[in-house]
């Protein structure tokens, strides 16, 4: 699978994986600081922006296309980042191909199983008629009582595309995810470790990594260090894009 990528910056590759219903186009704000270092290279995900549709999606697919990516572009030595979903690819990448990865970060994500916290959202997307609306401020209104969340929406609402005809269009494959979202919930099931850096950054607002989930963390990453912003939430690259540069770089850069 021929994955959509945007490259910035010079040096020693860095590779950034979005999470869910995400794109490379969320990480354009923190990223030239980081490129300032690094040669920064953002990735879409299956399912996701530009890449390529499958029917099917789960961890082992998406580290294996992240492989694949890895070799056909002749990255070597290269660090990795992912945040939500992405976080869970990187690290079933850096489990099951260590000799990719050199330094691993992980942002707001563990390895364990997730309830279903989506559902909601994936069947509001669902039952919008897109031929029905013209506008994207009139899919907006139509979602808000299903996602009342005016940022939430607005964050959803970037995947809205248009065919040359006019009409609008879902760029992430709705229907793809939704039929396997179950398994983007499970805990990895990787056999293997990561011995080599590994940062685990969360956001002090956030629920999604708790103290209760660093014993598994260290199973399968036993050189990880734990960090917290305390004033980011769950997307902790974008509520403290500063905080976030200089403490990822902190950790990149220590030999």
């Amino acid at each position: 699978m021929r994955l959509h990528f945007k490259t910035l910056g010079r040096g020693q590759p860095l590779v950034i994986l979005h999470g869910l219903f995400g794109s490379l186009e969320n990480w354009l704000g923190v990223a030239p600081k980081l490129g300032e270092h690094f040669q920064v290279v953002l990735v879409d995900l299956r399912n996701h922006g530009q890449s390529p549709h499958r029917a099917e999606m789960n961890y082992p697919l998406m580290a294996e296309d992240v492989a694949g990516f890895f070799e056909e572009q002749g990255l070597v030595d290269a660090s990795v980042v992912g945040h939500s979903m992405g976080g869970k690819v990187a690290m079933q990448l850096a489990l099951s191909h260590p000799a990719q990865v050199k330094k691993l970060v992980v942002v707001d994500m563990a390895p364990r199983q997730y309830p279903p916290s989506h559902a909601a959202i994936i069947a509001a997307l669902l039952a919008v008629d897109l031929g029905s609306f013209q506008a994207r401020h009139q899919i907006e209104e139509a979602l808000a009582p299903a996602i009342p969340n005016l940022v939430v929406r607005r964050f959803l609402l970037k995947n809205l595309g248009r065919y040359e005809a006019g009409n609008l269009l879902w760029k992430i494959n709705l229907r793809g995810i939704a039929e396997n979202y179950p398994q983007l919930g499970e805990a990895l099931s990787a056999a293997g470790v990561f011995e080599k850096p590994a940062l685990f950054l969360r956001g002090g607002k956030s629920n999604f990594v708790t103290a209760a989930d660093e014993p598994m963390i260290r199973r399968w990453f036993p050189q990880a260090e734990m960090q917290v912003i305390e004033a980011a939430a769950h997307w902790v690259h974008a509520d403290r894009p500063e905080e976030f540069a200089a403490r990822v770089l902190n950790f990149l850069r220590v030999l």
